[in-house]
């Protein structure tokens, strides 16, 4: 199990690793990237479409895009939090997902080569979504005084997409 506050905020991190490891590749084979053409715009209107995104996804009222703040209202208390919940260090780490880095660094590799130095970028998609609903989950923690956590727990089984919540325990070192 996974706070759903690091999960958004360890993507974030995961799309910057991916493109700082890719990016040096594509610059050495394509160039510097130059910004007297429209790649600039381009890449700011998809930072901005994905903010929307993920201001789409929090509303309570949107059907088709998530609404993100429904599951919220509707996470189930966790039965027995302190056998369950890791140290919020040891939600940090689980929350790292290697595969997802691969596939981000694979893809903004391909991008560059065949678009150019600017086809890094396109992994900028991720960040302000991953932002607003991070922000928004922990704002509402603070708001209703407990953690939001996802994961599966054999114990209580939910279906799939539902969240879990625990009351705020003190943090232990780890």
């Amino acid at each position: 199990m996974v706070r759903y506050v690091h999960h958004q905020l360890v993507t974030i991190v995961e799309v910057v690793v991916a493109m700082a490891v890719t990016a040096p590749v594509v610059f050495g084979v394509r160039g510097l990237p130059q910004g007297a053409s429209g790649e600039v715009l381009s890449i700011l209107g998809v930072f901005g479409a994905s903010a929307l995104f993920g201001l789409l996804a929090i509303s309570p009222r949107s059907h088709w895009v998530g609404g993100e703040k429904r599951d919220f209202e509707s996470a189930v208390a966790l039965n027995d939090p302190e056998a369950l919940l890791p140290a919020p260090r040891e939600s940090m780490r689980r929350s790292f997902d290697g595969s997802f880095v691969v596939f981000v660094a694979l893809s903004c590799l391909v991008f560059g080569l065949l678009w150019g130095p600017w086809g890094v970028g396109w992994a900028v998609v991720f960040i302000p979504e991953r932002i607003v609903k991070g922000v928004y989950a922990s704002f509402w923690e603070r708001r209703h005084g407990v953690l939001l956590w996802r994961g599966r727990v054999e114990a209580q089984p939910l279906g799939k997409g539902q969240f879990l919540y625990s009351s705020p325990r003190k943090t232990t070192p780890g």
